[in-house]
């Protein structure tokens, strides 16, 4: 039996997310069925984090255990070949160690969230950034960010369904640059809680649009409410960057 790590891109609109579910096709669904049509086998991938519908991948991390033996390139290849044609690339497919596991060995995990801020609609961009229409100042989104950097209870920032044991992460960076008519908010911790990064954003867009200020941020976070928050922002322009081990 050999471990397959797999890295991979992906376009999440057409996916309730990367989780199997009843309720319609997941990019897990999509690449264990790849990987039946390519060895033979019935295997489950775990991945290094979940994402919900709408969400995209560049780095996806995952692995699968599979009794066949191949060449990583054949790996690689020959699941690309049977993923068509679902918007899912299998970037690289490197044999490691049975220790590895995608989801309990990953020591970090960066997210990137896109915004495209003009007037003018999503011509080529729709469904993979969020469009929003007002003026927002990338500085001082970027310096209420701070507030959130570091360990805190980010109770505020939690989907009510999350099933986190416990609401307490660390941030290691919070960063938004502004990018001509892009903004980029990047997101770096060891995990996240369900929906923190885009709670974090849609609070952060409050900042850039002048209703909210830095210290704004501050007493929501101390609040450990969610109500106190700002809005969830849409799936649309949340990408899963890397996983790192």
């Amino acid at each position: 039996m050999q471990r397959w790590k797999l890295t991979i891109e992906y376009d999440g609109r057409p996916f309730v997310g990367w989780q199997r579910q009843d309720n319609g096709m997941s990019v897990q669904q999509a690449l264990e069925e790849a990987v039946q049509r390519l060895s033979g086998e019935e295997a489950r991938l775990h991945a290094s984090g979940r994402t919900d519908a709408g969400v995209h991948a560049l780095g996806q991390v995952a692995h699968v255990d599979l009794a066949k033996p191949f060449l990583p390139d054949r790996v690689r290849d020959g699941l690309n070949f049977h993923l068509r044609p679902w918007p899912v690339a299998v970037l690289a497919a490197e044999p490691v160690g049975e220790e590895f596991h995608a989801r309990f060995t990953c020591t970090g995990r960066s997210y990137v969230y896109r915004i495209v801020n003009r007037r003018a609609p999503l011509a080529l961009e729709g469904g993979r950034a969020w469009h929003v229409r007002r003026p927002l100042d990338a500085s001082a989104m970027h310096e209420a960010a701070q507030v959130l950097v570091g360990r805190h209870d980010f109770t505020t920032f939690r989907a009510a369904l999350c099933q986190a044991n416990s609401p307490v992460r660390t941030l290691d960076r919070l960063e938004v640059t502004r990018h001509g008519e892009e903004l980029r908010v990047f997101a770096a911790a060891r995990s996240f809680l369900h929906h923190q990064v885009r709670n974090m954003v849609g609070t952060l867009e409050l900042v850039g649009a002048g209703k909210w200020t830095a210290a704004d941020v501050s007493r929501a976070l101390e609040a450990r409410n969610r109500a106190r928050g700002g809005p969830t922002a849409p799936p649309d322009g949340l990408h899963f960057l890397d996983a790192r081990y």
